[in-house]
């Protein structure tokens, strides 16, 4: 807004509107320390009172929308600082701050170290994701770093017997709260490692202010939990409290009670999970059993004895020997008949055809030669065949001398290579057998 001349003449309004206009515009967004008097609660949720000082004081107002967010209730004589914009208040044209946040007076020296801190230590690489240690699946004792009366550790404990009550617990105990909590907490955590006697730590406290916290943000305490070599789970405050701690740590829990839940599992869903594994165990184990009955059945019809298969053979070549001594038998048959046929016709003829009758029993003789030599070699192939079969009866070739070797397995061996020194070997001869162990082995 253009400045006013000195001859004009403006409403009280528009005078009020340009000074706010001009005091917005000048000061920026900033923090005032100052006691708190005449605090008032409207019907509406917003919070009026006065912020003063040795020197002055100034009306602020904090609107619903922003107070609901605290986690503390202002009252009359509380020191404070408030982070607000400097404005008027047209209608009344009163000088007011409008607030946007407010935390307990000497809280901002707190965060600012904290702050510090965590950058410096960010910046060392002590919260990166990469050193984290992963948490043991069910730990075999666990080790609990806080005070012996702080609520916290009851709720862990019942926490820890209600998901898997056989576990052993170590208490270290320590104060979480003064000037001293962060050395000793520190020096547990080192003890708790050097002892190693537990396979995961729960480092707890109930929640509090920043001021009852701060045990959790000291150096000291990070940097003994970055050096310990047991994994530690965090579980400092409520779910909206952070500490230095939750970042070092190896897992960040949001209360104590969500540790405890976090380094055991529960050991009903355990048993459930086991018991349904063990049933798709069970049920896979038969599938496969009755698979490999039914293949064993399968090879058992396909598997046929030699002495067996040697017997089928011998039947087949006795069927086809009384099919050719039979077929030979037909043919002789045939052969009379058709030489009393043709000696009955020649009967008939003339006696000049009596040289053809001579012929005709020359062929006959010849005949009778030929399927003589016929049935010889019918009977010497038959022996031959017989003689074969023999050879290949494995009875025989044992009785030669010969053995079978098995492996332990009853698989037959056929070269060294397939057995090693020491192995036992199970012999097979043509009369009885024995088991061997190998002493050396020969290629």
């Amino acid at each position: 807004m253009a400045p006013f001349d000195k001859n004009s003449i403006v409403s009280v309004g528009e005078l009020n509107r340009a000074a706010r206009q001009l005091i917005e515009g000048g000061l920026p967004l900033l923090w005032v320390r100052g006691e708190i008097s005449n605090f008032v609660s409207a019907a509406s949720g917003h919070w009026y009172f006065s912020l003063k000082d040795e020197q002055a004081q100034v009306r602020c107002v904090m609107f619903r929308h922003k107070s609901q967010y605290l986690d503390f209730r202002p009252v009359n004589g509380m020191q404070i600082e408030v982070q607000a914009l400097a404005t008027l208040y047209e209608a009344r044209g009163d000088f007011q701050l409008t607030l946007e946040k407010i935390r307990p007076a000497g809280l901002g020296a707190l965060f600012e170290a904290f702050e510090r801190l965590k950058a410096k230590l960010e910046g060392e690489g002590l919260f990166d994701a990469a050193r984290k240690r992963e948490l043991p699946q069910f730990p075999r004792q666990i080790g609990i770093v806080t005070s012996p009366q702080a609520a916290a550790l009851r709720d862990v404990l019942r926490t820890l017997a209600q998901r898997m009550p056989n576990v052993p617990v170590v208490l270290y105990p320590v104060p979480v709260q003064g000037a001293d909590a962060g050395p000793k907490i520190a020096q547990a955590i080192a003890t708790a490692n050097r002892r190693a006697e537990c396979d995961v730590l729960i480092l707890c406290r109930g929640g509090g202010s920043i001021e009852d916290l701060w045990a959790f943000n000291e150096e000291i305490v990070a940097r003994a939990i970055a050096a310990g070599t047991i994994p530690l789970v965090s579980g400092v405050g409520h779910e909206t409290d952070f500490t230095i701690a939750d970042f070092v740590a190896d897992l960040r829990a949001a209360t104590p009670t969500a540790a405890a839940q976090a380094v055991v599992p529960e050991w009903q869903a355990l048993r459930q999970r086991i018991a349904q594994q063990q049933r798709h165990l069970a049920q896979a184990v038969l599938r496969r059993f009755e698979q490999h009955m039914q293949q064993l059945d399968y090879l058992q019809r396909r598997l046929v004895h030699p002495a067996q298969r040697l017997g089928q053979q011998r039947e087949q070549l006795l069927a086809l020997l009384r099919r050719l001594r039979l077929a030979q038998g037909n043919s002789w048959q045939q052969a009379q008949w058709r030489w009393q046929t043709a000696s009955r016709r020649m009967s008939r003829l003339q006696p000049d055809i009596e040289p053809m009758r001579d012929r005709l029993a020359s062929g006959v003789r010849r005949l009778r030669v030929a399927m003589s030599h016929a049935f010889e070699r019918g009977d010497a192939r038959v022996h031959a065949l017989h003689q074969q079969m023999q050879h290949l009866d494995p009875q025989q070739v044992l009785a030669r001398g010969y053995s079978l070797v098995r492996d332990a397995a009853g698989n037959i061996v056929r070269s060294s290579a397939a057995i090693e020194t020491g192995d036992c070997l199970r012999l097979t001869f043509a009369e009885g057998g024995a088991k061997v162990e190998v002493r050396e082995k020969q290629r």
